[in-house]
């Protein structure tokens, strides 16, 4: 690895969004550290992506991985530090949140909330906060969702942990700012990767009233799946908002902004809760 590239830390490089962030930030000159869980990922990603890419092996919720990681990091940039992190490692389950098993809940925000945060506080003295850093302080993202402020069925758990990251970040922003580091999260729509093939199993509630809705909201995401952002465009634009000079603090990247952005939030709250409920069955009979 050069020793005078800017490098960056992304969670969850092994697929989809991450992967395609990897080679964005690759081909804009950065080193990029980025973590997966298999070693025969790592392996891979070390082969396709070349000299300038350093796999680290971790799972979010794994803190002795981490710290690890952490020990490799410091290693190979020494007083340079981080330029950025980029926490877009991420778990989504559906599932009614009436039947959804508790351990499934708890890994959701296991991974996507505590994780994230373990994350973070581990790599933080790298990206500047701690006293004497003679570097350039970095940038957090964190790739949120819009489910983090529109909320859709069958996918609480998930939604939930959203809506904790979008408090997170501005609570960090503004803790940080003591250090010069800067936070800025990302609001995603529906993003063509395979998230939501590993997470879309309704088999376990097929004896509740609420499968066939399920099913029904299920067609529904895979249906503007095809529509969805695509990974390379998506990571493009967030090598854009990581180099601006002075980001906001909060995007939306979305497919129809008036549809998936603008329109959920303008709706008042209950219409907004029987259209959803007449497009897919929600609605007690009758009504």
């Amino acid at each position: 690895m050069s020793s005078t590239a800017k490098s960056i830390l992304i969670t969850g490089v092994s697929t989809g969004l991450g992967l395609a962030t990897a080679r964005a930030f690759l081909a804009s000159g950065y080193r990029v550290f980025g973590s997966v869980r298999q070693a025969t990922d790592a392996a891979r990603l070390q082969q396709e992506l070349g000299a300038q890419f350093q796999p680290l092996l971790f799972d979010v919720t794994d803190a002795a991985a981490i710290r690890q990681a952490v020990t490799e990091v410091t290693n190979q940039v020494g007083d340079a530090g981080l330029r950025g992190l980029i926490n877009n490692a991420g778990v989504a389950f559906g599932g009614p949140l009436m039947h959804q098993p508790i351990e499934v809940v708890r890994q959701h925000f296991e991974v996507n909330v505590i994780g994230l945060i373990q994350v973070t506080q581990a790599f933080l003295p790298l990206l500047g906060a701690r006293p004497g850093f003679a570097g350039t302080p970095g940038r957090v993202m964190n790739i949120g969702s819009v489910s983090g402020q529109v909320a859709a069925p069958f996918v609480g758990a998930y939604v939930g942990t959203k809506h904790a990251l979008e408090g997170i970040s501005h609570t960090w922003r503004r803790e940080l700012q003591l250090f010069g580091i800067d936070v800025v999260l990302i609001g995603l729509g529906v993003t063509n990767t395979p998230i939501w093939d590993k997470g879309i199993d309704l088999e376990a509630y097929h004896d509740t009233p609420y499968y066939g809705p399920a099913q029904r909201f299920t067609r529904f995401v895979q249906s503007q799946r095809a529509k969805g952002l695509e990974p390379a465009n998506v990571a493009a634009q967030l090598v854009a908002i990581f180099e601006a000079q002075k980001p906001k603090a909060r995007y939306t990247i979305v497919p129809s902004r008036l549809q998936d952005w603008i329109l959920p939030r303008l709706l008042p709250s209950r219409l907004f809760d029987r259209i959803i409920g007449k497009q897919i069955g929600l609605l007690p009979p009758g009504a």
